[in-house]
Order: structure tokens, then C-alpha cells, then sequence
């Protein structure tokens, strides 16, 4: 028996949840007494690197038709090399990609499967895992009792550990169904770390007043290496773009440090966001919400704030 991870890799390269997903298999494997073992498809550069993170073994799907994402297709082969290796766990990142097939696959595996988990399975009696609920005001213990389960682990919830070596890659072979997707067109965003993944993220509300004022918002994230996120009503005026809004109808993130510029803190707002580690509030409005749900709290003009801590974060990098 073994576990084993589906490693998503991006315009051939892996990112830091794929390297999560291998970790989190790979504490999981040794906790059973089993080998973990790890699956990339289409085109990937460096495969052998799954090692370093826990992989015991590394499987490769090579084929060009895998490249594009496409959930029907994923589901087909990862299924087949599932039951070809006589896999018991599967465990993808609760990005996306995973959320897309993990219902494919619990069905097509007749799995019981459970999404956003934040936590090894407690294995001592049974097979239960943790995961938030309420939009993450409580935690809920889930029991899988099925032969073949599913778990999809959510981002920044298990830290990267290299724990092992470099392995070598075997291919492996399954059928490769016709697509039945035509993609005409295709954009990646690249050179920024996805918000799900983000260690570092700094949001703005509408307390920017004007999209043409987002120049401090981009500079005091780049002094901090973070990814840009913002509201929903900055995103659906138009003023950034949707995959930055974070929320409870947008992107749930977990990053170690989340900084709200301008944002009131609504409850939908929170619900995506309440997971960080850290939570840092500018906002002129000693009323607003979010001071209750930070961590630390700047009541302030954040026309006055927002620069001045970005000069004095450029100072503190620059002496270190």
C-alpha cells in the first residue's frame, strides 16, 4: 500500500504547493508505515526534486496532450495509475486543480474524499482528519472509512520540509483520453507567487479611493516580497483584477502575515482571510470591523501610514 500525491507542475515548473502536497504525503506514509509515493503529468522540468520533499518514488505521465489542464482527462489518468499501483490514499493541493477533480476521482474510484484538510489524519483509531468549517470560526473532525481515500491539503497549512534526496523518475503508462476541450486562447499569470500559496499578502479596499492611487499599495508590496489582493467591491468596480479578490466569494488564503489597507472587514471579507497567521489592520476608521479580527492595528490615514512604513521597511532591509 501507498500514498500517493498528484505534484501539479505550472508551464513545466512546480510550485510551492506541489511541494507541500508531497511533504504533507510524506508525513502521512511514514505515520502508516508505508512508502509515499509521487505522480507529475504532461511537460516538467526537474522531477527528481520531488524527492527532496518526501517522494519515495517519482511516476511521469509524458505527454504533450496533459500540458493544458483540463479535469476530465486529469481524473482519467490519474484514476488509471491508481488502480494500476494499488493506491489506498490519494492527496492533491486544494488548489483549482484539485478542487476541480477531487469529486471526479471519489467517484471514479468509488473513494471517500475530503477537501481543505489543515492537518495529518489521526490514525490511531480509524482515519480522521481535520479541516475548518464556518469559513474557519471552528475546526471539524471527519472519519473516512472507505478503502481508497481522498484529501486535498489547503496551502501555507503544512510548512515545505526537505526531508529526503533527489530520486530518479520512472514513467509510467496509461491511456491518454482525447480531450474535448478546444482551448483558443490561454493567459498565465507569471513573475508573482499565486495567493493561495503566498506567504506574504497585502490588500486594499476602497479606502483607496481611486485605482490610480494602487501605486503604494504595488511598492509596499514589493519591498515585502508579497502578492497584491484585494475587496470584492475594488475588484467588481474594475479597479484590480478578479483573481486578487480574497473573500469569502473569492480566494480563501492562509498566509503567514495578511495586511488590509483601507478594508472595512466585512464578514464575507473575513471569511477568507481569517486563517492567517498574522493579521495587520490600517484604517482611519476606529469602527471598522477588521480591528477586532487583527492582530495588530494602525488607526490612521492610510495615505499618511502606508508610505512611511514603506520607507521604513526599505531602511530596515537595507541595514540588515
Amino acid at each position: 500500500m501507498s500514498v500517493l500525491v498528484f505534484a501539479e507542475a505550472s508551464n513545466g515548473k512546480f510550485k510551492k504547493a506541489a511541494f507541500e502536497a508531497v511533504t504533507y504525503a510524506r508525513k502521512l506514509a511514514d505515520k502508516l508505515s508505508i512508502e509515499c509515493v509521487a505522480l507529475c503529468v504532461g511537460t516538467v522540468n526537474g522531477a527528481e526534486e520531488l524527492g527532496v520533499y518526501g517522494a519515495q518514488k517519482v511516476y511521469h505521465i509524458n505527454n504533450n496532450n496533459l500540458d493544458n489542464f483540463d479535469s476530465q482527462l486529469y481524473t482519467s489518468v490519474i484514476s488509471q495509475v491508481v488502480k494500476k499501483l494499488g493506491i489506498k490514499i490519494v492527496i492533491l493541493t486544494n488548489n483549482s486543480t484539485g478542487k476541480s477533480i477531487l469529486g471526479r476521482l471519489a467517484i471514479r474510484l468509488n473513494a471517500g474524499s475530503i477537501s481543505g484538510v489543515n492537518a495529518i489524519p489521526d490514525t490511531s483509531a480509524g482515519f480522521k482528519v481535520a479541516k475548518g468549517v464556518y469559513s474557519g470560526k471552528a475546526t471539524a473532525l471527519f472519519e473516512l472509512k472507505t478503502d481508497i481515500k481522498i484529501l486535498s491539503v489547503m496551502g501555507n497549512s503544512i510548512g515545505v520540509e526537505k526531508i529526503g534526496s533527489e530520486v530518479s523518475v520512472e514513467q509510467i503508462n496509461v491511456e491518454v483520453p482525447v480531450s474535448k476541450l478546444d482551448i483558443s486562447h490561454g493567459k498565465v499569470s507569471e513573475g508573482i507567487v499565486p495567493l493561495p500559496e503566498a506567504e506574504v499578502v497585502v490588500s486594499a479596499g476602497r479606502g483607496m479611493k481611486d485605482p490610480g492611487n494602487w501605486g503604494i499599495i504595488e511598492e509596499l508590496a514589493k519591498t515585502l516580497g508579497a502578492t497584491t489582493a484585494c475587496s470584492r467591491p475594488v475588484a467588481d468596480s474594475g479597479w484590480r483584477p478578479h483573481h486578487e479578490h480574497v473573500g469569502q466569494t473569492g480566494i480563501a488564503i492562509r498566509p503567514n502575515l495578511y495586511i488590509a489597507i483601507g478594508i472595512s472587514g466585512a464578514i464575507q471579507h473575513l471569511a477568507g482571510v481569517n486563517n492567517s497567521k498574522v493579521i495587520v489592520v490600517i484604517n482611519k476608521d476606529p469602527e471598522a470591523p477588521f480591528f477586532k479580527a487583527a492582530d495588530y492595528g494602525v488607526c490612521a490615514d492610510l495615505f499618511d501610514v502606508v508610505p512611511k512604513l514603506n520607507e521604513a521597511l526599505k531602511k530596515f532591509k537595507s541595514n540588515v
